[in-house]
């Protein structure tokens, strides 16, 4: 949810809150959650919580214990505790949702890995933080030189600097083990910094760097997914979807996040539906399900040796006629079952217009060559009857023009060859 300051100005365009990532609700950011207790204040008594969360790099986030009693609110920045030196982030959120999150994430109040604010970041630590942010892009590409000449299976992903400039955090990716002894001690001499290396997964890797997804929105792992839960192939065969890779995968190359978001649906509808193995017993033949249609509760059957005639059948006149199956009856055909489906064709809305046709579009574009052509032989056929007027002959006779003019073409032709002939004689 975006701040209210990104509402739109008097002339309709959007303000924007031009905080660079600091706004008021933290409602610009990569994993943001939206603080809807801020206008709320504690009762008389209560103490508020003494930890807050911390945003740094893309979206990596961290709670740490106020002790000092720092009066901190969203967008503050703080130098944090770190090993060693020290770091600089963003609080993104206080008081009694960060012991949700706390608990919702598993991490305990009164543990170690809980590191203390040491105080709101002065104006020499925010310009420390800025160089060292500046100097990340140059770095990236001139390690990915130094791991493509080691010749190391490895792709450098994201650098990280901490806020004192102190350590360099390279998060990469690689399908084995990396031996990287060599890469860390070129790193240390070229850059002249503290190195640290951290493999992540690819799906990590999207979430961090961030992209579009083949839905047009943002990628769900680096707006709002905190947790990445195993997707299996299964859940496109419960959704009746093409085990086609290059559609199911997302950016991170393995199967989208978003298929076990309608599956627990999926399966509640697919538990009134007969198995599709499940073969027919009828006196006409044996029918085998060849596609279900979840939606309407639609299945089509085939007679084996009749593959091309599919009939429709609903779910319950399938569970009924396996049922009669079950107590050794036979059903005479499925056409009595097909025959009592009647499909609305009843329209909604009344087309007065024409414009909102479906199929406008697929209807094929009259060729305009046929017409030019048409015309051009048209334009022929005209100039050559006013071509053809009768012109009298000396003789009496008549003839057109068109014949008077092959006559002085032929002529022409003739006059040259009886020049010859007089030079010869």
């Amino acid at each position: 949810m975006g701040c209210s300051s990104c509402s739109s100005g008097k002339d309709g365009q959007p303000k924007g809150c031009k905080n660079n990532g600091t706004c008021g609700t933290d409602g610009c950011n990569k994993l943001t959650v939206f603080d809807w207790l801020s206008n709320m204040s504690l009762p008389s008594g209560v103490a508020p919580f003494h930890c807050v969360e911390v945003r740094f790099k893309n979206g990596r986030k961290s709670f740490f214990k106020n002790t000092e009693n720092l009066s901190l609110s969203i967008g503050d920045i703080v130098a944090t505790e770190a090993s060693p030196g020290h770091d600089v982030g963003i609080v993104t959120l206080t008081g009694e949702l960060v012991r949700i999150q706390m608990k919702k994430k598993k991490v305990d109040v009164e543990s170690e890995e809980v590191k203390k604010i040491y105080r709101k970041a002065s104006q020499k630590d925010i310009d420390i933080w800025q160089k060292a942010r500046d100097r990340e892009q140059a770095i990236q590409v001139r390690s990915r030189e130094i791991a493509i000449r080691l010749k190391l299976q490895m792709k450098i992903s994201d650098i990280e600097f901490q806020g004192d400039g102190s350590k360099c955090t390279f998060y990469y990716t690689a399908e084995d083990r990396v031996d990287f002894r060599q890469l860390i001690k070129e790193f240390a001499q070229e850059f002249s910094t503290r190195i640290e290396m951290r493999q992540i997964g690819f799906r990590q890797e999207a979430a961090r760097l961030g992209g579009i997804g083949s839905c047009g929105r943002e990628l769900c792992c680096s707006t709002w997914l905190t947790d990445f839960r195993s997707v299996n192939t299964s859940a496109a065969r419960y959704q009746q979807l093409s085990l086609n890779p290059q559609k199911l995968a997302g950016q991170c190359g393995k199967l989208k996040c978003c298929l076990n978001y309608e599956l627990d649906a999926y399966i509640d509808a697919l538990k009134e539906f007969p198995k599709t193995e499940i073969k027919l017993q009828t006196e006409k033949g044996i029918a085998v399900c060849q596609k279900i249609d979840i939606f309407k509760g639609y299945l089509w059957y085939a007679y084996e040796g009749e593959w091309m005639n599919w009939h429709k059948i609903s779910a319950d006149h399938a569970n009924e006629i396996i049922e009669a199956n079950k107590n050794k009856e036979k059903v005479a055909s499925l056409e009595e079952f097909a025959s009592e489906l009647i499909e609305d064709t009843k329209v909604d809305f009344e087309n007065v217009v024409g414009q909102d046709s479906l199929t406008r579009f697929d209807q094929p574009k009259r060729s305009r060559r046929r017409n030019k052509n048409r015309n051009r032989n048209k334009k022929k056929v005209s100039a050559e009857k006013k071509n053809s007027t009768v012109q009298p002959t000396k003789g009496g006779k008549t003839e057109s023009k068109n014949s008077t003019r092959k006559n002085n073409h032929r002529n022409k032709k003739r006059k040259p060859q009886q020049r010859k002939n007089n030079d010869k004689s």
